[in-house]
């Protein structure tokens, strides 16, 4: 689908959708604009890992956000517009979200093609969503919410937004076996209580619609899915959604490290998230990930990988909570996984630009191998301030990675050799809300 097509499928499926909304006269009318249904607020978050090997690269490898060893990171200092929709609308209803942040995450998350190159400095700015919303009292009991803009991807478990996770460092999965934004139109059908269906028509993975946002000719991606809700009484539910579409860089004289055909080759990722909380103190979450490239190293076979993480959190009080993560994740062409040491290295890779990356796998050698990760921390919360800063916290971590099959992966030397086949690091970091209104 070319870049046309895409823009056409957009405007159809948002015409339809809207027209959807207003074709049942009996439908009701529109609520009044309630200001203090508009939110404002910030978020500030800042942190540090320590390595005990010290690696010359100065990289803990198999982390992407928190990749920097013994250095403080300013991550994240965020702003946040929004509005969100009423989750008991029986009528129409409206909101939005934009939000934007400053700081060293933003290396990673970037849209292609906004802010990607405004700056080379380590801390740099990223917008995370822009879009529209709409509830629309249409087809089902439950009606369809509609997004249509710029968005995080409701796929995973972790999140782009720090204080919306279980711990400061991120699985393999979400730095390797996941998208994190998408433009375009998502859709979520609420046939009934218990069951969601998601569909969307989207540019791609972490791609806008212009020549300058997207990395190849056929930008037209989509997601399928659904989620389950209120299963045993209310204590677990399902989220399984897919990811379709081409996502490596075409070759032209401005992504050299492109390929050809990279617009008929797909990457496809499937992702459930299991959440079942056993009390009102334990919560276990299990995530499931499967990613397939067909270009993978550029050799015809493609490249797979995929793993599980096991989420298990313990509330001691309102207070402090346990965390515990424990990830496999399979990476046998060592196409995935891989470090990046300089500030653009990341975005330069999904453009098809030459850069340093650090990994296990070449074009070559085609060889991965398996990770296991093992996170221990805490969420501790800072009592007795005042409402405007409610949620203020410290996430202290310890972490474990290694290899299942001995392969050195981590401890990269200057050289670009990776020394050890295991890492220990220490982290943490703080994270300050502000509510404005």
């Amino acid at each position: 689908m070319n870049k046309n097509t895409l823009w056409a499928t957009l405007l159809v499926s948002t015409s339809l959708v809207t027209s959807a909304a207003f074709a049942d006269d009996a439908a009701p009318a529109a609520p009044a604009v309630d200001p203090s249904a508009i939110k404002f607020g910030a978020l500030i978050e800042t942190g540090a890992t320590v390595n005990s090997q010290s690696p010359g690269y100065g990289v803990n490898y198999g982390h992407l956000l928190t990749d920097k060893t013994d250095q403080v990171l300013l991550n994240q200092a965020v702003l946040t517009l929004n509005r969100d929709l009423d989750p008991k609308a029986e009528g129409f209803d409206w909101g939005f979200k934009l939000q934007g942040f400053y700081g060293s995450d933003a290396r990673y998350t970037h849209f292609i093609g906004v802010f990607d190159h405004s700056t080379h400095d380590r801390n740099q700015f990223d917008l995370v969503e822009a879009n529209g919303l709409a509830h629309l009292p249409v087809l089902t009991e439950g009606g369809i919410d509609a997004k249509v803009g710029a968005y995080s991807t409701p796929i995973g478990y972790e999140v782009i937004q720090s204080s919306l996770n279980p711990l400061y460092s991120h699985s393999y999965i979400f730095n390797f076996g996941i998208p994190l934004k998408h433009t375009g139109v998502l859709t979520t059908t609420h046939v009934n209580e218990t069951l969601d269906i998601y569909l969307s028509v989207d540019s791609g993975i972490n791609t806008t619609l212009d020549h300058r946002g997207t990395v190849n000719g056929h930008g037209a991606n989509g997601l399928a899915g659904f989620g389950l809700n209120g299963l045993l009484d209310g204590k677990l539910t399902v989220l399984a959604l897919s990811h379709f579409g081409p996502a490596n860089a075409k070759y032209s004289s401005d992504t050299p490290a492109g390929n050809p055909n990279a617009d008929h080759l797909g990457r496809y990722i499937g992702d459930s998230v299991i959440t079942y909380k056993a009390s009102d103190t334990l919560t276990f979450v299990t995530e499931l990930d499967f990613i397939r490239d067909d270009l993978g190293w550029g050799t015809g076979n493609g490249a797979s990988a995929g793993g599980v993480a096991q989420y298990v959190q313990y509330a001691l009080d309102d207070m402090i909570t346990l965390v515990g993560r424990g990830e496999f994740f399979a990476d046998p062409k060592g196409f995935f996984v891989a470090g990046f040491p300089t500030n653009q290295g990341f975005v330069d890779y999904e453009r098809g630009i030459p850069t340093t990356t650090l990994g296990t796998g070449t074009a070559a050698s085609q060889h991965g191998t398996n990770y296991i990760g093992l996170t221990f921390g805490a969420n501790v919360k800072l009592p007795g301030l005042p409402e405007r800063f409610d949620g203020i916290m410290i996430r202290p971590e310890i972490r474990y990675d290694t290899t299942t099959d001995g392969t050195n992966a981590f401890d990269y030397t200057k050289a670009g050799v990776a020394k050890d086949d295991y890492q220990l690091t220490f982290g943490a970091d703080l994270i300050v809300p502000i509510s404005f209104f």
